[in-house]
């Protein structure tokens, strides 16, 4: 296991021993969410990069560099080690000399927050911890749900009661307790935040709980893996409350202090331009302690945050990489489900494939550059959302049930 040596305040620096704090940085409240810091130097001497990467086919294969003891139980669900794929037709249409694309939606409740919970989860066994909660747009709620499913507990879910009806009725077949809130996300949030507190149950809100981006960096870990440890120049991420911005820093910031990587990845993030408050705080130079609410409006639910929870540490990852926050239309997201799916076979839900449109964005505006080799990180399936898929979609040819009338309909002899 990699042993945390101590826990540090994204926005104050403040530094605290493993256990002494379980959420946020006392001083600086919510804000200032906790990075988890291990003595990278023990590490560098216990690990082999290769040794590492030939293990098994999960998230668990880098066990090694994750809070947990190794004789501790994992919940068995398969996640992680999901497909990434080069992508040249991506490429051309883009116009940058390379691109990927790492299709987490394969991981078994269809997102990267899948991760996450799994750790989450770990780590509530490992303290014999009972009950588990959540509050979620809905993907955070479904890995959750998902994960206690298949260790036997039941979380608590709160849950805004405008997420599309798909991702709900998946916290229920997992057999979750979810609670509709007749509310934004963002109350929903402080809701699950207030009794967690109260009720003495181990929260795993985004960002608040430090060891959600723990579980989310081995996406980074794989992307190096995968590449043979050439990382890309540019990292394109979608982002909402910024845990996964955060955790994909964190990932490639841990392999660099490990010496495995050469450099880190420029890292841009793209919001909903109805939900952009990163992206204005960067264009302001705004410290993420100065940052207010806005009213969240966006088809991409996944990414809709009033206030996005982990906003210092997905500040920071774009700044320290010489990175760039973009906002793009709902209607671009929208037209990016079907334009990623022809170009690369991704079949994304609006979160994630926001990243398409966003990288197009980022090209227009300069942040990438024609010769680079660009990394598309998409978090989420299109099956969590197929309304929002059949209105980026028109067509389908009615024909009587006869070769005559599919031959006309084809415009063939």
């Amino acid at each position: 296991m990699a042993d945390i040596l101590l826990l540090k305040c994204s926005n104050c620096g403040r530094e605290y021993a493993s256990g002494s704090v379980t959420y946020t940085c006392p001083v600086c409240g919510e804000v200032g969410t906790l990075d988890v810091l291990y003595d990278y130097a023990a590490l560098r001497a216990q690990g082999d990069r290769d040794a590492l990467a030939a293990g098994e086919a999960s998230m668990w294969r880098y066990r090694a560099l994750l809070p947990l003891d190794e004789s501790s139980s994992v919940p068995p669900l398969a996640v992680g080690m999901t497909p990434l794929y080069d992508a040249p037709r991506l490429a051309a249409n883009l116009g940058v000399a390379q691109a990927w694309v790492k299709d987490d939606g394969r991981n078994p409740t269809g997102s990267l927050k899948d991760r996450a919970s799994a750790l989450v989860v770990a780590r509530a066994m490992e303290q014999g911890v009972d009950t588990v909660s959540a509050a979620s747009t809905g993907n955070a709620a479904a890995a959750l749900a998902g994960v206690c499913a298949s260790v036997g507990r039941s979380p608590i879910i709160f849950v805004p009661a405008s997420a599309p009806e798909a991702k709900i009725a998946q916290l229920l077949v997992y057999g979750a307790i979810v609670l509709l809130v007749e509310g934004t996300y963002d109350q929903a949030f402080d809701l699950c935040m207030e009794l967690s507190i109260e009720q003495g149950w181990y929260c795993r809100n985004t960002g608040v709980n430090p060891f959600t981006a723990e579980g989310k960096k081995t996406v980074a870990f794989e992307m190096a893996g995968q590449l043979g440890w050439d990382v890309p120049d540019v990292v394109v991420v979608t982002v909402g409350d910024g845990n996964i911005l955060a955790g994909v820093h964190k990932g490639f910031a841990d392999l660099y202090k490990l010496g495995w990587i050469t450099r880190i990845p420029r890292l841009i993030g793209v919001q909903a331009e109805g939900s952009s408050p990163l992206v204005r705080a960067w264009q302001n130079g705004q410290a993420a302690a100065e940052m207010q609410p806005v009213d969240a409006q966006t088809v991409a639910d996944s990414i809709s945050a009033g206030l996005p929870r982990d906003r210092s540490k997905a500040l920071r990852a774009v700044r320290e990489t010489d990175g760039a926050f973009v906002a793009v239309p709902d209607d671009a997201i929208i037209a990016s489900i079907p334009a990623l799916a022809r170009l690369t076979g991704v079949f994304a839900e609006p979160a994630a494939a926001a990243a398409y449109a966003g990288c197009r964005q980022a090209l227009e505006m300069g942040y990438i550059q024609p010769d680079e080799r660009v990394l598309l990180l998409v978090t989420g399936s299109g099956l969590k959302d197929v309304r929002r898929a059949q209105q980026s979609v028109s067509g389908g040819i009615r024909v009587a049930p006869n070769a005559d009338a599919a031959r006309r309909a084809l415009g063939i002899g």
